[in-house]
């Protein structure tokens, strides 16, 4: 892989002209994956839920002289993931990447607390969401021989997470979606692979941050220390670090990597 310092050291080609669709592409760790995705030169497609902020990270894209399409959706109606998929393959006339990244955080609460509707809208979104985008973008790709499919979990799904059973549960699932969707997909000529960011310094984080403090009656201090505690390297990674893992695996460079589950957590709980 060549280097460049202009885009954060990282450089390659293979990604240049390339139609990638990143869903929660409006804000934190997806608008950064967007971004970057922009400075090599790929067409992204942002999807999200809110408008505003869809459409301030599509006049950044614009300004990088790339072709970009904002496109409002929400990823638990399997129709509106259907309707996306449909507009993307008009436009460009195919799907090179998809980078599953949309996920709520879902209720902070004990199991025998937590509400059935919130349940059922984490599950909605982070589960169901990610196999919709995942069946319809796959259809594509299985046509065409090629593709890419790149999903975010988190290092909730990969151990215990008290107080967020259901934000656990579809991280977990999503892992095992990808191992499935890389045994399925491979002899179709399609790349599957995961990535399990830990505790990510940015606005969502924070936000977790105050949900769990309020939830133990503790300061967001106090829940900042028990997090970073456990990362060897003595900090979060940021939301840049985590889309430079996107863009090696949506480049040729990581041509041999399938079905794999790469951490992004500086080490967190090693």
């Amino acid at each position: 892989m060549k280097m460049n310092s202009k885009n954060g050291g990282l450089d390659d080609g293979s990604i240049s002209g390339k139609t990638v669709i990143v869903t929660g592409g409006g804000y934190g760790i997806g608008k950064q994956i967007a971004l970057t995705l922009g400075r090599f030169g790929a067409n992204v497609v942002i999807a999200a839920r809110s408008q505003t902020k869809l459409e301030e990270v599509e006049t950044e894209l614009r300004a990088m002289n790339t072709d970009p399409l904002a496109l409002t959706v929400d990823i638990s109606s399997e129709s509106a993931v259907r309707d996306m998929v449909d507009r993307v393959v008009e436009k460009y006339q195919s799907i090179d990447v998809l980078v599953n990244n949309s996920a709520i955080a879902g209720p902070t609460a004990m199991v025998p607390d937590i509400e059935t509707d919130e349940w059922q809208e984490t599950i909605d979104i982070n589960l169901s969401g990610t196999f919709y985008c995942c069946k319809h973008v796959a259809r594509v790709m299985r046509e065409a021989k090629s593709g890419n499919i790149i999903t975010l979990s988190s290092v909730a799904g990969r151990t215990a997470y008290p107080l967020r059973a259901a934000y656990c549960v579809t991280r977990w699932g999503v892992i095992g979606l990808s191992h499935t969707l890389a045994a399925e997909l491979g002899p179709h000529g399609i790349k599957v692979n995961a990535i399990v960011p830990g505790p990510i310094e940015g606005e969502r984080s924070e936000n977790v941050f105050r949900a769990r403090a309020k939830a133990e009656d503790i300061s967001v201090d106090e829940v900042k220390r028990f997090f970073t505690k456990d990362i060897p390297i003595g900090r979060m990674p940021t939301e840049q670090e985590v889309a430079a893992s996107v863009i090696f695996l949506a480049s040729n460079s990581s041509s041999g990597m399938h079905g794999q589950v790469i951490q992004v957590d500086g080490g967190f709980r090693i």
